[in-house]
């Protein structure tokens, strides 16, 4: 599996160009499954924001990239679904874009619809994150960014890559996410922490970390980064 974890989508020259980089080709020849889940489980959660970015409403761009074909994989219906059929939808897309909102709200989703489990066995798919789409796929968000509580407790996401995420890096619609907030997170975090602003996107492959932006950034924790 190939990563492109954004902050907030596909944003710029650059993320897209990391993202055809990493399809192999253009992104009007790749199929693509968009995953709302994230976007139900926010606190402040509301049933437009996921249908803003499966409809390609929304202004974080993702599905409306000009994709060959776009379906939903919705994770809380894929346990009620033949395995072996949704198993096959993912084999064949090209890309999954997945949605913001609660980062471990969709960890949850992610392990007991099974996605996180197959996702390791799919080397030449693309996984393409929007803000928690990405910190999902990290080994702790930090309790900062708790909002869904799983019915284990704790901070854990996925842990596929191993460093955390802190988006929306002085963003003025996120007062709180600052430089001086970033380094307090990151002190606490206990490992290798990247903060990412909404031109700034982290890409992952063949065990090479790489960040590709047209923003500003801040790397934390370096003496263990990758």
């Amino acid at each position: 599996m190939k990563l492109l974890l954004t902050d907030s989508g596909v944003t710029n020259t650059s993320i897209r160009n990391a993202l055809v980089d990493l399809l192999g080709k253009p992104i009007a020849e790749a199929g693509a499954l968009c995953i709302p889940t994230a976007g139900y489980g926010a606190p402040d959660a509301d049933p437009g924001g996921p249908w803003r970015f499966i409809s390609g409403q929304s202004p974080l761009p993702m599905t409306a990239l000009g994709w060959k074909s776009v379906g939903v994989l919705e994770l809380t219906a894929l346990p009620s679904i033949d395995e072996a059929r949704w198993v096959s939808w993912v084999r064949e897309a090209d890309v999954l874009l997945v949605n913001g909102g609660d980062a471990l709200y969709l960890a949850h989703w992610m392990r007991e619809s099974g996605l996180a489990a197959l996702l390791p066995s799919l080397p030449d798919l693309v996984y393409v994150g929007l803000s928690a789409g990405s910190m999902v796929m990290t080994p702790r968000v930090g309790d900062d960014f708790v909002g869904w509580k799983p019915p284990t407790g704790g901070d854990r996401a996925l842990g596929l890559v191993d460093f955390s995420i802190f988006p929306h890096l002085d963003h003025p619609a996120c007062p709180e996410n600052t430089t001086a907030a970033a380094e307090l997170w990151a002190a606490g975090i206990g490992g290798p922490a990247y903060a990412t602003d909404d031109q700034t996107a982290i890409k992952v492959a063949d065990g090479t970390v790489e960040v590709v932006s047209e923003g500003h950034w801040r790397l934390f924790n370096t003496t263990s980064a990758p």
